[in-house]
């Protein structure tokens, strides 16, 4: 088995697929990257078990074979090397050289074998989706996902399609993101959960892209394809929580604020908060916003006034800074409405600008109980 290729382009696809390797494996072959060489095709695979990736490349070579080779040596050697062809020789004894300008490497490989095979996707259903949305909809939710691994199904985001309509949905019980695109085309009915790790390596790989992503599902896995890279990862077993019978209807209480001003007085206040609690206390009179937080341990003690649109009755609410901070940090929007009932009960943020045609988004923010 011999190859060549251009050590940038080896470089740039297996640092697209190398977040899925985890630093300690349970089986000492998931520390390699699967090469399989079929003609002037190049297929990489990496994987954890729950998710596998594989990229796809052109190589100069007329052979056929597969070898395992360790992935922390290879991407650390192809950082080194400036832009260069390199030749992949496989030699006996399990040892693969490489040539470059520089000099010659060698390095122990695996029996590729023993590598797990990437699971079928049975009986599958199919949708497509523009990269562009998908990412923006992973970026928009995944902050708002859970940590609590007693509670799985909190972990990941929901994803939800019916007719020409996607929604996206993620919670950790204390806030709540739904992102919705209307107005899609040919969207089969589909309801799954996705684990967060491939969501992420799926942000990093599409970013900004407009080309099509084609999703199969069935009820334990589901696969991305786009351009020459395929995701296959395990969907999270469970049934997701009735979300839309969290998100309060009835919020006579409104606030429109110009996000920024908001965003960074509350960057500010909180620095004088409780560190367990991340308290700040929202008092809305009139057109004013009175932004204050306090640590009575410390004698730590901030308040802001800020001018805004306010309609509804005189309110006193707390929330979690850090949590108002992240779902700000997340909209693009000049302005945004926090909508609110009673100091018991959920915010809803919305932007007033800054979407596109058929994109809604509607966060919900739990409060925390205020201090006398």
């Amino acid at each position: 088995m011999k190859f060549i290729v251009s050590s940038n382009t080896l470089l740039k696809n297996v640092n697209l697929i190398g977040g899925v390797i985890n630093s300690n494996n349970t089986l000492p072959i998931l520390d390699n990257f699967l090469f399989e060489l079929d003609g002037s095709q190049l297929t990489i695979t990496g994987s954890d078990l729950e998710t596998t990736i594989s990229t796809t490349l052109e190589v100069e070579s007329n052979d056929n074979g597969k070898i395992a080779i360790p992935s922390k040596i290879l991407t650390d050697t192809l950082k080194t090397f400036p832009a260069q062809p390199l030749t992949f020789i496989q030699k006996e004894g399990n040892t693969l050289e490489i040539v470059s300008e520089q000099g010659n490497y060698q390095l122990a490989f695996e029996d590729a074998n023993e590598y797990p095979q990437t699971p079928d996707i049975e009986d599958a259903s199919s949708t497509t989706l523009s990269a562009s949305i998908l990412s923006e909809a992973i970026i928009k939710t995944i902050f708002a996902t859970g940590n609590d691994e007693l509670r799985p199904i909190m972990t990941g985001v929901f994803f939800q399609a019916n007719a020409d309509i996607f929604r996206f949905v993620a919670t950790d019980a204390h806030r709540l993101v739904k992102y919705t695109r209307n107005g899609l085309d040919n969207l089969q009915a589909a309801e799954y959960i996705m684990p967060k790790k491939p969501l992420n390596l799926l942000k990093n790989i599409l970013g900004g892209n407009n080309d099509d992503v084609t999703i199969e599902y069935n009820n334990t896995n589901t696969r991305f394809s786009f351009q020459n890279i395929v995701l296959t990862c395990r969907l999270i077993d469970g049934k997701y929580p009735n979300y839309e019978a969290v998100i309060p209807k009835e919020n006579p209480n409104v606030l429109t604020i110009n996000r920024n001003l908001f965003l960074t007085s509350l960057k500010r206040v909180a620095i004088f908060s409780n560190k367990t609690t991340n308290q700040v206390r929202l008092k809305l009179v009139g057109n004013s916003l009175i932004i204050s937080a306090e640590d009575i341990d410390f004698a730590n003690k901030a308040e802001e006034r800020l001018p805004c649109d306010y309609n509804g009755t005189d309110l006193q609410i707390g929330f979690n800074s850090r949590f108002l901070i992240e779902m700000l940090n997340n909209l693009q929007s000049e302005e945004i409405t926090l909508e609110m009932s009673e100091p018991n009960r959920a915010g809803i943020i919305k932007p007033v600008d800054g979407l596109e045609d058929g994109e809604e988004i509607l966060m919900l923010v739990m409060p925390v109980m205020l201090n006398a």
